[in-house]
C-alpha cells in the first residue's frame, strides 16, 4: 500500500506471496473454484483472513466478483484451476471487459516444463483472454508473482477499469522466492494516469454548451465509475439541461429529478429518442455511443453537435464523429468546466420535451392499468412500490431487464448492476451475491429470465453454504423472451427454440432449502414482495406473467431512433405507448 512502512523481504512460496500482495491491496474476498494446478495456492489460502466463496460454476465466480466490483468500486478477484476452470471463465471476463468492470482473474497453470505439451488440463489461457483483458500475465517464477499482481490491481483500477488475468504455474506457487512488497511495486513504462483537462478543449465545449437551444446530457456508465454524479447534477441544474441515460448510466442521476429523462435507445423512452433526434448539441459523459444506443449512425442527432468527455481515447469518435473531444477523468473535467457554465433558460426545450411525453407519463403514477393478468411490467413498478426503490437490483438480460430499466426508478449509484455490452444471461444470481458480500447492509434482488436463471442456477447452492440474504425474482413467462420478440417483430411469429419447458422454480429453491412462492395475479406482487423483505435469508418469488408480451418502444436494427415501433394501443396492459 502507498504510504506504508517498508517491509523486511521474507522467504515465501509463490502461492503465499499470492495471498500476502492480495491482503496488502485491500482484498477481503475471493470468489472461485479449486483444481489440480491452482492447489498451492488454496493451501496456502488457510493461513490468510480472506474469505473465500465458493461457486458452483468458474462463470459463476467470475459474475460474483464482477458484481462486487460494481457495486463496491473496489477490485473484484476470481480465482480458477488451468483447463476447463480457466476458460470457464472467459464469458465472465468477457462481460467486465465490455462494461469496464475492474477484475482480477488468478488461475493455476500446468508445471512450466509441461507448457505447450498438451498436458492434462493445459490451455493457453493467456492467449485466449488476450482480446477480452487489459492485460494478462503468464507468471513461471515465484519471484515473478509479486509484480504480476500488483500491476494487474493497478491496470484493473486505472483510468478506464477492466479485467486482468495473472496465469501462474503450479510449480511458481510451489517454489520459493524472497517477497519485498515495495520491491515489486509497479514499473509500467507508457502507462500514466490521464492528463488534466486541456483548457483549449475545454473552452470549445463551453463555447457549444452556453449557446445552444437544445441541449442534452448523455449519461453513461463511466459518471458512476468516477464518482462524478454530483457534478453531473451541478451541470444540470445550473445550465438546464435535461439528462438522458443509457442503461449502464441508469442511477448517475436521481430518477426523480425533473431534469431527468429516463432511458434512451433501442428500448428507451420514446419522448427521450426523439429529443435526441431534434437536440443541437449532445453533451456525451462517459458513454460509448454503441449501436443500442444510436440506432443508424447516419441518422442519428442530425442537428446536433456533440461534445464528448471520457477517460479513454480511443472511444472519442470511435463510433460517432464529435465536434470536441475532451480525453479527461470525468470528475476533473466536470469540475474545469462547471465555473464556465451560463445559467441559461431553456424553458421552451424543456415544454418541447414535455409535449413529446405526452400521455406516455402514465410511468409516474402508482399504479398500472390491471386487467387480471399478470405482466412483467405489473412486477418492475410493484418491485419498485414495495422497497421504495431503495434496493439494489441485479439483473439478467432480456425483456424483464428492459422492464427494469423503464419501471424500477433508481435514485442512487450502483443500484442497478446489469450486463450492458456483452448482454451475458446467467449474470444475474451470481452477480447478487458478489453485490451482497460488498454491500452487506444493502437489500439485494436478484431478478431473472426463467431461461438466463437457468444458465447460472446452480449458484443457489452458494447462496445457502455462504448463507447469504439474497431477495431472488424469476419473471417467467414460458420463452426465451427478447428472442421471441423478434421472431414475433420479424420472422413472422415462427417461434423457433424458444419455448421453454422449466422446472417448478418455487419447488427448486426449497430444494436447495430456500423458502420460495409463486405469484400469478397482481394484487399478490406487493404483499409477497414485503412478505419476503420482513424475512432475513434468502427467498425465491416466482412471478407466472403472460407470455407473449413485448418490450416497448423498439428501435428496430438498423433504423433511426425516431423510427420506433409502438405498442399498438395507446394504453394497454402495462400501461403506455411509450
Amino acid at each position: 500500500m502507498q504510504g506504508s512502512p517498508p517491509i523486511q523481504a521474507m522467504t515465501r512460496t509463490g502461492a503465499q506471496i499470492l495471498w500476502e500482495c492480495l491482503l496488502r491491496e485491500g482484498v477481503t474476498d475471493v470468489f472461485g473454484y479449486p483444481g489440480g494446478a491452482i492447489l498451492p495456492a488454496y493451501d496456502a489460502m488457510l493461513d490468510y483472513p480472506i474469505r473465500h466463496v465458493l461457486a458452483r460454476h468458474e462463470q459463476g465466480a467470475t459474475h460474483m466478483a464482477d458484481g462486487y466490483a460494481r457495486a463496491s468500486g473496489r477490485v473484484g478477484v476470481a480465482i480458477a484451476t488451468s483447463g476447463p476452470g480457466a476458460t470457464n471463465m472467459v464469458t465472465g471476463i468477457a462481460t467486465a471487459m465490455m462494461d469496464s468492470s475492474p477484475l482480477v482473474c488468478i488461475t493455476g497453470q500446468v508445471g512450466s516444463r509441461l507448457i505447450g505439451t498438451d498436458a492434462f488440463q493445459e490451455t493457453d489461457i493467456t492467449g485466449i483472454t488476450l482480446p477480452i483483458t487489459k492485460h494478462n500475465y503468464l507468471v513461471t517464477r515465484a519471484d515473478e508473482v509479486a509484480p504480476a499482481l500488483r500491476e494487474a490491481f493497478h491496470i484493473a483500477r486505472t483510468g478506464r477499469p477492466g479485467p486482468v488475468l495473472v496465469d501462474i504455474t503450479k510449480d511458481a506457487q510451489q517454489a520459493s522466492a524472497d517477497f519485498d512488497w515495495d520491491a515489486a511495486a509497479p514499473r509500467l513504462r507508457g502507462c500514466r494516469p490521464p492528463a488534466p483537462p486541456d483548457p483549449a478543449v475545454c473552452a470549445r465545449a463551453l463555447e457549444l454548451l452556453n449557446i445552444a437551444e437544445r441541449p442534452l446530457t448523455l449519461a453513461g456508465h463511466g459518471l458512476q465509475l468516477a464518482g462524478a454524479e454530483p457534478a453531473l447534477r451541478a451541470l444540470a441544474e445550473r445550465a438546464g439541461i435535461p439528462v438522458a441515460t443509457t442503461l449502464l448510466g441508469i442511477g448517475a442521476f436521481p430518477a426523480s429529478h425533473p431534469l431527468n429523462l429516463g432511458m434512451l435507445g433501442m428500448h428507451g423512452e420514446a419522448w427521450v429518442n426523439q429529443a435526441v433526434q431534434e437536440a443541437d448539441l449532445l453533451v456525451a459523459l462517459g458513454m460509448r455511443f454503441d449501436d443500442r444506443v444510436t440506432g443508424n449512425l447516419k441518422t442519428f442527432a442530425p442537428r446536433a453537435r456533440k461534445i464528448h468527455v471520457d477517460v479513454d481515447p480511443a472511444e472519442i469518435g470511435k463510433n460517432v464523429r464529435v465536434d470536441v473531444g475532451l480525453v479527461a477523468d470525468l470528475g476533473a473535467a466536470l469540475a474545469a468546466l462547471l465555473p464556465g457554465v451560463l445559467p441559461v433558460d431553456r424553458t421552451r426545450w424543456l415544454s418541447r420535451i414535455h409535449t413529446l411525453k405526452g400521455d406516455a407519463a402514465v410511468r409516474d403514477i402508482q399504479q398500472l392499468p390491471d386487467d387480471g393478468h399478470l405482466y412483467a411490467a405489473h412486477v418492475m413498478h410493484d418491485l419498485w412500490r414495495a422497497t421504495g426503490g431503495d434496493a439494489v437490483v441485479v439483473t439478467d438480460v432480456g425483456q424483464h431487464q428492459m422492464w427494469e430499466a423503464q419501471y424500477y426508478r433508481h435514485e442512487t449509484p450502483r443500484s442497478l448492476i446489469t450486463s450492458g455490452g456483452l448482454g451475458t444471461m446467467g449474470f444475474a444470481l451470481p452477480a447478487a451475491i458478489g453485490v451482497r458480500l460488498a454491500r452487506p447492509d444493502a437489500e439485494v434482488w436478484a431478478v431473472a429470465g426463467d431461461g438466463g436463471f437457468q444458465m447460472t442456477m446452480a449458484e443457489l447452492a452458494t447462496i445457502v453454504q455462504e448463507r447469504l440474504d439474497v431477495k431472488i425474482a424469476v419473471v417467467n413467462n414460458g420463452y426465451l423472451g427478447m428472442v421471441r420478440q423478434w421472431q414475433e417483430f420479424f420472422y413472422g411469429r415462427r417461434y423457433v427454440a424458444t419455448p421453454l419447458v422449466n422446472p417448478d422454480f418455487a419447488r427448486l429453491a426449497e430444494a436447495f432449502g430456500i423458502p420460495a412462492v409463486t405469484v400469478r395475479a397482481r394484487a399478490d406482487v406487493v404483499p409477497v414482495v414485503r412478505a419476503v423483505r420482513a424475512r432475513r435469508g434468502p427467498a425465491l418469488v416466482e412471478f407466472q406473467v403472460e407470455q407473449e408480451d413485448s418490450v416497448f418502444p423498439m428501435v428496430p436494427a438498423g433504423a433511426s431512433l425516431d423510427e420506433m415501433i409502438r405498442r399498438p394501443s395507446p394504453i394497454v396492459e402495462t400501461g403506455a405507448d411509450a
